[in-house]
């Protein structure tokens, strides 16, 4: 985000196992966005298999679904699994689960095209096929305290903390889920209450194991590419990249450092936006540039996270590279200072 400045859980679950006697037949990409070892098996309803053969577990009907499909949230689970990242995982599919398709085709020699034998066999190979998994509400989880962010700069700027506004948001992006999706596999769950079971999606781990050597900037595309040392693709992720307004830079640079709780400092001078006075806001993953930032050697500008995850890829920046706060921090773990940034 131009004309700003930066300073500077792993929990137990249990995976449910979808049942894959698979039959196949080539399909065309998912349709657009909404608005918006082994795991022990467990036994799956034969009124819910798809087109692809893949069943819901016990206690996960259709109905709870709604309009999403099983195909549709288990490609959009493996390939969040994959590190080419459909950004929030709804089960509807759409714009960022297309563009993660053809990257993990193009990063796996499967040529073009959409959902496939080829692309299922090659995602439950290196994935797996356990698309959902429980999770129990820990006695940490309900402790946390929550905030309300207001819309005003200058009245977020009182706040000690940009945490999140309730335990439902919060345990969605833990989980890379839409927290309506959480919601309606979760109908009568009460998500700030320790013990409470959950059904969640089986989503990555946020580790991106490769030795990160540069990253591209699509603009074109609304996507961040990395490449390994041996020039392989290796991870992509959806991006809200700059505007008309505020473009994004031009040409190459490098990492310079990377926060991971960064506080976000707005100053007037520097932006034809916002209030008209110098603000700081406190660090948390609900603060203007999320819960990461990579700073770039062109000042003011970075790759960071969102307090909006379902936006990535859909909006426009202020010239930055925004990404989802989990896919932010994955990267960062990833990158070191030197790493090359070109934007194309």
């Amino acid at each position: 985000m131009a004309g700003t400045r930066w300073s500077g859980m792993h929990k137990t679950i249990k995976l449910l196992a979808l049942s894959t006697a698979l039959t196949f037949s080539a399909t065309p990409l998912f349709a657009q966005d909404s608005a918006s070892g082994s795991s022990p098996k467990v036994e799956a309803s034969a009124s819910t298999t798809s087109q692809y053969g893949f069943t819901l577990p016990d206690g996960v009907t259709q109905s709870m679904l709604g309009d999403r499909t099983i195909d549709a949230l288990a490609v959009q689970v493996l390939l969040d699994r994959s590190v080419h990242s459909p950004g929030v995982i709804d089960g509807y599919g759409g714009g960022n689960t297309d563009r993660a398709i053809a990257a993990y085709r193009r990063a796996n020699g499967l040529g073009e095209g959409g959902v496939d034998q080829d692309l299922i066999d090659s995602l439950k190979s290196k994935e797996g096929s356990a698309i959902f998994a429980t999770y129990t509400v820990t006695d940490e989880d309900a402790a946390t305290d929550f905030v309300t962010i207001p819309s005003d700069f200058a009245e977020r700027a009182k706040l000690s903390a940009s945490g999140y506004e309730d335990a439902r948001e919060m345990l969605a992006e833990r989980f890379h889920m839409d927290a309506d999706f959480l919601s309606a596999l979760n109908p009568d769950a009460d998500f700030g209450k320790a013990g409470q079971t959950l059904t969640i999606v089986n989503h990555g781990d946020e580790k991106l194991n490769a030795n990160v050597a540069r990253i591209e900037i699509h603009k074109d595309t609304n996507e961040l590419a990395v490449f390994n040392d041996k020039d392989e693709l290796v991870a992509t992720y959806p991006a809200s990249i700059g505007s008309t307004s505020f473009p994004s830079p031009e040409g190459e640079m490098e990492v310079r450092a990377v926060a991971p709780a960064p506080k976000y400092y707005f100053n007037p001078e520097a932006n034809d936006w916002g209030p008209d006075e110098q603000l700081t806001i406190a660090a948390g993953p609900n603060n203007p540039v999320g819960g990461t930032w990579i700073d770039l050697t062109k000042d003011g500008y970075g790759i960071h996270g969102s307090p909006d995850p379902s936006l990535i890829g859909k909006t426009n920046s202020h010239g930055c590279v925004r990404l989802t706060n989990w896919d932010a921090h994955e990267l960062a773990e990833a990158v070191s200072q030197g790493v090359k940034v070109a934007f194309r």
